[in-house]
């Protein structure tokens, strides 16, 4: 891991830790940020969880306002620490979401508009960050390796037992003619 990736990827998480934390500790004045998700996002997700899962999602904004500061200090603090880093940052990117839904920057006043930007630009580093593989390969390029492997060998061993089925079924036919060469010698 590059000092640049782990410095940066903690300047980030720590927007989010700050947050979260004012967020848990003072519900109250996130409470008018969180009222857009409590009226247009929780029923969305009322009706599409199961009924169990339905019961724990909060029913009032500062419940909502708690619970995303949570998921924001838990992905903040695992894209600082690295462990878990691209789940945290997309958990961070999950929590964003719902407020840029929400915010309309067409209605918006002139320092609304410039939140809502910042919102964006956020959201994208964090999605940046989700993605972010180091300069290793991801799983779905390491599958896809492995696969073209797996079939070159495989054709490797398909040209060997070829080759040798053919070396056995000379080697038979020599020894079959010899065979019956001293079948044709005693019986004559």
């Amino acid at each position: 891991m590059s000092l640049l990736r782990f410095a940066a990827r903690t300047m980030l998480a720590s927007y989010f830790v700050i947050n979260g934390v004012k967020a848990v500790r003072t519900p109250a004045a996130f409470a008018d940020a969180a009222e857009p998700v409590v009226d247009k996002i929780v029923p969305a997700a009322r009706r599409l969880l199961p009924a169990e899962a339905a019961g724990f999602l909060p029913t009032d904004a500062t419940g909502v306002a708690r619970v995303l500061g949570a998921a924001q200090i838990a992905g903040g603090l695992s894209l600082a620490t690295g462990i878990g880093r691209r789940f945290g940052a997309a958990l961070l990117a999950l929590t964003m979401v719902p407020r840029v839904v929400t915010n309309n920057p067409v209605k918006a006043a002139s320092d609304e508009r410039a939140r809502f930007s910042a919102d964006i630009a956020v959201l994208g580093g964090v999605a940046l960050a989700a993605m972010d593989t180091e300069g290793q390969p991801n799983l779905a390029w390491r599958v896809s390796m492995h696969r073209q492997l797996a079939a070159k060998d495989l054709d490797k061993r398909k040209a060997e037992l070829a080759r040798t089925g053919q070396a056995i079924a000379v080697d038979t036919g020599r020894k079959a003619r010899k065979l019956r060469k001293q079948v044709e010698e005693v019986l004559s």
